[in-house]
């Protein structure tokens, strides 16, 4: 049976990513992460994702057990990209922008959501009453195969190497520079070089990533709006208020 294998270690910490509802647990002889969901399509997308990078190089978990609300994967070394210095985050950071860019070459699995309807976004924004941003859709590119969460705390590292890419039940089929804008225009907000070393590693034209960073922006507003903290929302309006 399942439960007479499978121990629940005394290690509280988080071990990958910053999802709820992550625990270290033994499996047969060897440490493995149990990832539980409360919404099953996103269990249903990180299995799909996951079963079609196995074998394609990307440093990510093996799955090795899913059930109905829950998989269990391997234990990928590192630490959190931002756990080190402001400096050698950037330049993980920077080395992500490769693998990310190696993401997006890969063939897409079949049945992948699509992408959020950033002309909803806009929308949504709008009747919010988020301060004034430049809100247009960029031109768009080819959909390709997407993380949909490329943050610094769904990565981690050894040194300036990236070990594990990990959290993929946000995976979806969308516009490349729109995820790769996601990813700089986050990581601006603890440090302003994070964007640029993003855009060099991917080896993207920075004008057309940054026609990107009101959608994030907007997108990021109305997350606050709905989940909070509100001190996030305050400062984040702040800031809105002064964009350039």
């Amino acid at each position: 049976m399942v439960a007479s294998t499978l121990r629940i270690t005394q290690d509280d910490k988080v071990l990958q990513g910053a999802v709820g509802q992550v625990r270290r647990v033994e499996w047969k002889g060897q440490s493995a992460v149990e990832k539980r969901f409360a919404d099953a399509a996103r269990h249903d997308v990180e299995v799909l994702a996951l079963r079609a990078l196995a074998e394609q190089g990307l440093p990510v978990p093996k799955l090795l057990l899913v059930r109905a609300d829950s998989i269990l994967m391997t234990l990928m070394p590192g630490d959190r990209v931002d756990s080190d210095s402001s400096e050698r985050r950037v330049q993980r950071l920077r080395v992500s922008g490769s693998w990310l860019r190696r993401l997006h070459s890969l063939p897409a699995p079949p049945r992948l959501p699509p992408a959020p309807n950033d002309a909803g976004i806009i929308a949504r924004y709008r009747d919010a009453g988020g301060p004034p941003l430049p809100l247009a859709v960029p031109p768009a590119h080819p959909a390709v195969f997407c993380h949909g969460d490329w943050t610094a705390g769904n990565l981690l590292a050894i040194g300036s190497d990236i070990t594990a890419v990990l959290d993929w039940e946000a995976a979806h089929l969308g516009d490349p520079l729109r995820e790769l804008a996601r990813a700089a225009w986050g990581s601006s907000l603890d440090d302003e070089r994070s964007a640029d070393a993003l855009i060099e590693g991917y080896g993207a034209d920075p004008a057309a990533v940054r026609a990107w960073f009101p959608i994030h922006a907007a997108e990021l507003w109305l997350w606050f709006t709905e989940a909070g903290p509100p001190e996030y929302l305050e400062r984040l309006t702040t800031k809105l208020k002064e964009w350039p």
